[in-house]
């Protein structure tokens, strides 16, 4: 088995995608996204970083994907209140390929991660989902 190094945080990132999937009518918070994430990994016995730097990666996270054509903002007519957003196709995308519930998310999470941080640019994201997305 080849081990990889994450430069993600995919569980915080999928997370945040479900979260706008699921926000109609809802302020989109990214820190409460990582909260519950703790909050999950601590039940499940495993260690935790630092609070304070997983919100702040949350946030980080959510000017990445805003910026990068994941999430848009929501229009009034689907729930939308200025404060939250809908997928976009590029991000419906991202979440199916490093959705956990999904047996064999591993594969998808670790093409992503060869490329580093710039597997969420447009540019390289684009070229890696068909990749990605084979099993």
């Amino acid at each position: 088995m080849t081990t990889y190094q994450q430069t993600h945080n995919w569980d915080l990132v999928e997370r945040m995608l479900h979260e706008v999937q699921n926000g109609a009518g809802q302020p989109f918070v990214p820190r409460r996204c990582a909260e519950e994430l703790a909050e999950a990994l601590q039940q499940a016995g495993k260690p935790v970083a630092n609070l304070d730097s997983l919100k702040a990666q949350a946030d980080d996270y959510e000017a990445t994907l805003l910026k990068g054509g994941f999430i848009a903002p929501r229009p009034e007519d689907e729930g939308g209140n200025g404060e939250n957003f809908v997928l976009t196709p590029r991000g419906a995308q991202l979440l199916s390929m490093i959705d956990s519930t999904f047996p064999g998310e591993e594969h998808p999470r670790e093409v992503l991660d060869r490329h580093g941080q710039a597997a969420l640019t447009p540019e390289v994201f684009d070229g890696l989902a068909p990749r990605a997305t084979l099993v």
